[in-house]
């Protein structure tokens, strides 16, 4: 955990995948597409490793990117049936969302999401799981065309946020992402578990 001193902290940044949420599309993800729908995985992964970056960014659909890594061939499935298995392997991780959802009516900073998503599952997680009763807007790759660990995204977010590296605090779940926030000089905690990340806001509500 970084050292910082919580009255000079004016915006929180939080990614959503291993924080907040199950990763959209992570390797897991895939491995048990893989099985469900009985195709060669490491066919696939080759050409999901080869257009995901483009994916992500937003300049593809969601329809193009399947085109490209599985029905560039017949299947036995239908496209559909595969997207809403995509949408399904999004759930709620425990307990840290709820709970951020009434620490957030009691607090007076702004909250953004600043995350690695591709527009359609983006859109999807942000409904289904009422993200917007937590953010107060979104920096998300498929919006800003550029993704994490590049550091264009994260000073993007501070520009638009109009606030200093010092001034931000950002939780993630992966140490590279982590590092790369805190080389901008952004204030960063890296989240592990519940309690620890709970008792690190804690200092942010108002009384």
């Amino acid at each position: 955990m970084s050292d910082f001193d919580p009255k000079k902290i004016k915006v929180i940044f939080m990614d959503i995948g291993g924080v907040l949420l199950t990763n959209g599309w992570g390797h897991e993800s895939r491995q048990k597409a893989a099985q469900v729908f009985d195709f060669d995985y490491q066919e696939m992964e080759i050409l999901h490793n080869f257009i995901y970056n483009v994916f992500e960014i937003g300049s593809i659909s969601l329809d193009e990117y399947l085109d490209t890594v599985l029905f560039h061939t017949d299947r036995d499935f239908l496209k559909d049936e595969f997207i809403a298995f995509m949408y399904a392997q999004s759930q709620e991780l425990p307990q840290l969302l709820e709970w951020l959802k009434i620490w957030k009516q009691h607090t007076v900073l702004p909250v953004f999401a600043l995350s690695n998503e591709s527009r359609e599952l983006n859109d999807f997680r942000i409904e289904t799981f009422h993200l917007r009763e937590l953010f107060d807007g979104f920096f998300s790759s498929c919006y800003l065309k550029m993704r994490k660990p590049d550091p264009r995204i994260f000073i993007r977010a501070m520009e638009i946020a109009q606030v200093a590296p010092n001034e931000c605090l950002y939780f993630d779940d992966r140490p590279m992402l982590v590092n790369a926030a805190k080389k901008l000089g952004m204030n960063t905690i890296l989240h592990q578990d519940f309690e620890t990340t709970k008792k690190i806001l804690e200092n942010f509500i108002q009384t």
